[in-house]
């Protein structure tokens, strides 16, 4: 950094593509930071959506031989399992391990 004759350093000045360097780094940082933290939630879709109870909630426990796609299909014929089958792992937190095991309550979409 350039010195003056004083001993003071001169004051650091920035070009025009500089500053918009310094801006979009600083953009990309704050972008990186929400993906990290799970922004998805503030997306359409998110899972912060399928957390909010809708209603009345239902449950099941978890028969010998059941499986989430046979539960989901119960819990409504009419929709798409797949759907319904991610929406019974968010709301239970099944998220790592989406196995079941006899005996087990789950948390089913009202």
């Amino acid at each position: 950094m350039p010195v003056s004759s004083s001993g003071e350093r001169a004051p650091l000045r920035l070009t025009r593509r500089g500053r918009a360097v310094l801006v979009a780094f600083a953009a990309a940082c704050t972008l990186a930071a929400l993906w990290l933290d799970g922004g998805s939630g503030a997306f359409a879709g998110g899972r912060a959506q399928h957390h909010r109870p809708s209603g009345h909630v239902r449950s099941t426990v978890v028969e010998p031989g059941d499986t989430l796609w046979r539960i989901a299909t119960d819990c409504d014929p009419g929709a798409d399992p797949r759907v319904t089958v991610q929406r019974i792992i968010d709301l239970n937190g099944l998220g790592g391990d989406p196995t079941v095991q006899p005996g087990q309550q789950l948390v089913l979409p009202g």
